[in-house]
């Protein structure tokens, strides 16, 4: 027997650690939509993978900021109330008579802001991501019930033709404006992880926050930066769920954080940090999207069997997180 022989061996056993998750993924993907296929005709219609860009298209925005935020090791559980708190300053900014697109310059800066200053009590004070993040989940969500304590509905005509415009082929199948934004900012997040220094600081971070401070890396300014990338995604997804509803209230994007969590997980992407992608995470949400529509074929199943699929998938996800990582050792 020769050496290569040794060293060789399925091609699926030399495939790098951080690739496996994903692919798992996929494959858990395409299985459910098999499935789809096989047991409901209407099913393979192309409109229903479009459908689910157009239903999950403000929560694959905000998860793609989850995921840098993650990657550092590090949890953001304020994205549902700042999602929720820019629909609702929009409604409310609109309902007063300011044009749109301030409002709309208005509405993108408040998650940013929120997730800088969020970012410098992290690193500076040293706290608990979950702790400074549940003070903005809170915050946010108390702002919203200031702001109104009903729907305000928005009839505003820049907003109404953004949530009513349809971009379709002569067979009928059409998109939304919503899922264009959606496509762009996964694109650009997916560029400035694999092509920029700042895409290789949150995952050296995340991989050791202490060789990364020894070797020179901006620690802080990287940090403050993922909080806020996902506060302007937060934002950008509250704007798209103000079009996709044409309206802002108190209570909406209630658990929302949990979703996207559940998405980023599932889509590869490790709670511990250092490893994941946006096309991971672009997964995940469609796994999401795949179960709710399985389950809206059906009609016979309750809602909340999305629910408890997805934390049985969770669960496993984070199991087989923890046994790659043992089997690597």
């Amino acid at each position: 027997m020769t050496t290569s022989s040794l060293t060789t061996g399925p091609s699926w056993a030399r495939l790098p650690r951080r690739h496996v998750p994903v692919l798992v993924t996929l494959a858990l993907l395409l299985v459910m939509y098999s499935i789809g296929v096989s047991q409901y005709r209407a099913f393979s219609n192309v409109q229903v993978i479009f459908n689910i860009f157009i239903d999950y298209g403000f929560l694959l925005v905000v998860a793609v900021g989850m995921t840098f935020v993650i990657l550092t090791g590090g949890i953001d559980l304020s994205v549902g109330s700042v999602v929720a708190m820019t629909a609702m300053v929009s409604a409310w900014l609109l309902q007063s008579g300011l044009p749109a697109l301030l409002v709309l310059v208005i509405a993108l800066l408040i998650g940013p802001a929120l997730g800088f200053l969020m970012g410098c009590a992290i690193h500076f004070f040293d706290i608990q991501p979950f702790i400074v993040t549940l003070a903005g989940m809170f915050f946010a969500r108390g702002m919203c019930t200031f702001i109104s304590s009903s729907s305000i509905p928005i009839t505003d005509g820049f907003w109404t033709t953004m949530a009513q415009h349809r971009i379709g082929d002569p067979r009928g199948n059409f998109v939304s404006i919503g899922v264009l934004i959606t496509l762009a900012v996964v694109l650009v997040a997916a560029y400035v992880l694999a092509y920029t220094r700042l895409g290789r600081n949150v995952y050296a971070i995340g991989g050791n926050p202490q060789s990364a401070l020894l070797m020179g890396l901006p620690v802080a300014r990287t940090r403050i930066a993922v909080y806020t990338i996902s506060g302007l995604c937060s934002a950008i997804g509250g704007i798209l769920l103000s079009f996709y509803t044409l309206s802002g209230a108190p209570l909406i994007a209630v658990g929302m954080e949990l979703d996207v969590i559940a998405a980023v997980v599932i889509g590869g992407t490790v709670l511990t940090g250092g490893s994941g992608y946006v096309f991971g995470t672009v997964l995940g949400v469609l796994v999401l999207g795949v179960i709710q529509a399985l389950i809206t074929f059906d009609g016979s199943l309750n809602s909340w069997w999305t629910k408890i699929v997805i934390g049985g998938l969770l669960f496993a996800f984070i199991l087989f997180q923890r046994l790659i990582g043992i089997r690597y050792k």
